[in-house]
């Protein structure tokens, strides 16, 4: 609600603006940059898919992005259209808490926080290793790779101070010179195919079967993460029961559509016979070969460095999407009334920004301390810190997934709307169980996804993380509920909270007896 002209583009509570998101801060555009962008498409191609092909041999890797686009569709319809009703920056938990109730929001929300928290911070491994690189390929200068994964997080710490319309031009100008190079190799790659010739035969059902589908399954959805973002920065938006719901489509769309195309592109500048085994050969560096083959050494020079400047703008994102849950929280009584607050400067929700850096610099130091490999052995930047807690964020997002998809169902038949939206949550439900199996495939084939061996233990502790952190948010929820039932009953509420509390107390000071 605005109180004046000077105020209109901002939310105002009567708890104070600085309780409260700025509104009017993005548009269509700002927004899909900005979730878009931490899919990091280029580290997508680059990483993901080499290793589908390669380790997992899953030569149909473009039709298994159609078809979890599918799936991710199914999902928006539900999701999308409870953004229209719900406006929070706590989005998941948010949800959950609306639909499910606000024990299992709390649940939520810390596992929410806990998710995104370890995927930024796993891309940091992957950033520090490729700039490591960098320097030693083009300077001839052997840096430590911790060195700039701690320059790059005091740079996102920075970013994530200022206003978000500020932060979603650097994303979007990152995001589409990654996108753009992309493109032109995946049409030089159409244009001019290995001698094979041109070749539909990735996008055939019976290139799906294998052992390692199940695994590739939870590599592929991972490549989709970033669109869920959207209703987080809803009350920013200008018009977030409209823009948030076109953003979700049109990032699910795209995303699969990228990668779709993306992967086939690997596979005819290969070889749709020669691609697992050139895969499994070079690895990440399999688009780069293939790159300066096609477009020369100047063109893939450039792909290397948008390589790494792609994660940076993964990374931004993250960070911005973990303040926000922080400011959520904090705003309804789940973390410290300060991570309520916001900068009064930017808008910004400075606590939860400087939590998630403080975060970010903490595990960044714990791996440097801990590794005792020599200059540009990637064992612990990328097989441990990236593998690890990018995995483990992984999984927690598609159970938050999978547990949205539930609540939407929940939310509208409480409401009395269950038959006027009834191809919806038929929608809901379906995508609801098609993540529960991702999750379960997930589950089962975490040694593969971290790299671990079939009887090491961290192919149960590392997932446990998920699940000790879900049951520490029921108990929160539950001991909120038993000790301050008003904090507990607003748990997703967001800024109706406070309505209702204004509310609450007018009639409280009508119904006080007059001296």
């Amino acid at each position: 609600m605005s109180t004046g002209s000077s105020t209109t583009s901002e939310i105002n509570t009567y708890k104070g603006q600085e309780r409260a998101l700025r509104a009017n801060r993005l548009g269509t555009a700002g927004l899909l940059l900005s979730v878009l962008a931490a899919s990091a498409p280029l580290m997508t191609v680059a990483g993901v898919m080499p290793t589908v092909y390669g380790v997992m041999g899953i030569v149909g890797q473009p039709l298994l992005y159609v078809i979890l686009g599918v799936v991710l569709v199914l999902f928006s319809v539900g999701y999308a259209e409870m953004s229209r009703h719900v406006h929070n920056a706590g989005a998941f938990y948010a949800y959950i808490a609306r639909g499910l109730g606000p024990t299992a929001g709390a649940g939520a929300s810390l596992v929410a926080l806990v998710a995104y928290n370890a995927m930024q911070v796993g891309i940091y491994g992957l950033f520090g290793f490729e700039v490591s690189n960098l320097f030693g390929t083009y300077l001839d200068t052997s840096v430590a790779w911790w060195i700039p994964a701690l320059a790059g997080a005091v740079l996102v710490a920075v970013l994530g101070w200022l206003k978000i319309d500020l932060n979603a031009k650097v994303l979007g100008v990152l995001l589409l010179i990654e996108v753009t190079l992309v493109l032109i190799f995946d049409v030089s790659a159409v244009a001019d195919p290995s001698k094979e010739g041109l070749s539909l035969h990735a996008f055939n059902p019976d290139t799906l079967t294998g052992a390692g589908f199940g695994t590739a399954l939870c590599f592929c959805i991972a490549a989709f993460v970033g669109f869920e973002q959207a209703p987080v920065y809803a009350e920013e938006t200008n018009r977030p029961h409209v823009i948030v719901q076109r953003v979700m489509f049109l990032g699910v769309g795209i995303s699969a559509l990228f990668l779709a195309i993306g992967a086939w592109a690997l596979s005819l500048a290969a070889g749709p016979s020669s691609i697992v085994a050139a895969s499994g050969k070079e690895g990440p560096n399999l688009l780069f070969g293939l790159t300066e083959g096609l477009l020369g050494k100047t063109f893939t020079d450039v792909l290397h460095v948008l390589y790494v400047t792609g994660m940076f703008a993964a990374m931004l994102s993250f960070h911005n999407v973990v303040a926000r849950y922080a400011f959520a929280m904090g705003r309804e009584g789940l973390l410290p009334a300060r991570f309520g607050r916001t900068s009064k400067s930017s808008g910004a929700p400075s606590a939860g920004s400087v939590l998630q850096s403080v975060f970010s610099i903490v595990v960044i130091l714990i791996f440097a301390l801990t590794d005792d490999k020599p200059v540009g052995d990637p064992t612990a930047p990328v097989l441990h810190l990236f593998t690890w807690m990018g995995n483990i964020g992984a999984f927690g997002v598609i159970l938050l997934m999978a547990a949205a998809a539930f609540a939407v169902i929940a939310f509208f038949v409480k409401r009395g709307a269950g038959g006027a939206q009834a191809w919806r949550l038929i929608s809901s439900g379906l995508a609801g169980i098609a993540l529960v199996v991702v999750a379960v495939f997930t589950v089962k084939d975490f040694d593969v996804l971290v790299g671990a061996g079939p009887g090491s233990s961290l192919s149960w502790i590392l997932p446990a993380i998920i699940g000790v952190v879900l049951v520490g948010g029921l108990v929160l929820g539950l001991v909120l509920r038993a000790t301050k039932p008003e904090v507990h009953a607003r748990i997703g509420l967001g800024n109706e909270a406070f309505e209702l509390e204004k509310a609450a107390e007018s009639q409280t000071a009508e119904a006080a007896p007059r001296v």
